[in-house]
């Protein structure tokens, strides 16, 4: 196995937690190939914020109708049974403690589970909060997906977010290409490492103090 998890395999990882029944929203970018790793036997019902219930995965290629897209203005396919509606009534799905999972992407999140994903503060940069602000408080569980290390070789997970917070200790699970944290009330303990990736080198990384599960 190599050092670390393709962006593929960091979703189909997420996806194993997924479970039966689980009323979730995929956020854009990275989260929306959740979609295309969901087991065939398992129901999730999944959310859009542009107001759909029953989204299923990304459509064969030729296959696109582009009038049928999730928030991020990507081609979807309908699930039978699925449902449409205003996007006024899917913020309220959102806000009103309605959805179970959402996972979302994310540039920085803190040991203690705050959110920072929409905004790095650089002059240059688009700020782009949409509907993460929602999804952050309003879940039940906020699953996070990120590469743990930026292009400089600093880490995503840190004691805490220097970006401007989307919501404050709403994280309750990391997913990354080189581990998987659980965010506690009072500490992060990781469940998982993979390839190569030591304890040792993980705590190097991350400078947190963190627990392992195993």
């Amino acid at each position: 196995m190599s050092s670390k998890l393709t962006r593929d395999q960091i979703a189909a990882r997420v996806a194993q937690d997924i479970p039966e029944g689980a009323y979730v929203n995929l956020g854009i970018g990275l989260p929306t190939l959740v979609a295309n790793h969901l087991p065939a036997d398992r129901e999730v019902i999944l959310h859009t914020e542009n107001g759909m219930l029953g989204m299923g995965p990304a459509p064969a290629k030729g296959q696109e109708d582009y009038d049928l897209i999730n928030a991020g203005k990507q081609p979807v396919t309908e699930l039978p049974g699925c449902s449409f509606f205003h996007h006024a009534d899917s913020f309220a799905m959102m806000r009103g403690g309605h959805l179970d999972i959402c996972v979302l992407g994310a540039f920085q999140v803190s040991q203690h589970g705050d959110l920072a994903n929409w905004h790095t503060g650089a002059p240059d940069a688009i700020p782009a909060v949409g509907g993460a602000m929602d999804l952050a408080i309003g879940a039940k569980d906020v699953f996070v997906m990120m590469e743990l290390l930026t292009r400089e070789g600093l880490s995503k997970l840190v004691a805490e977010c220097s970006y401007p917070l989307t919501g404050v200790r709403c994280v309750s699970r990391v997913y990354t290409d080189l581990a998987v944290f659980d965010i506690g009330a009072d500490s992060v303990t990781v469940t998982d490492l993979f390839g190569d990736m030591t304890a040792d080198e993980l705590l190097r990384l991350t400078g947190l103090p963190l627990k392992f599960s195993r």
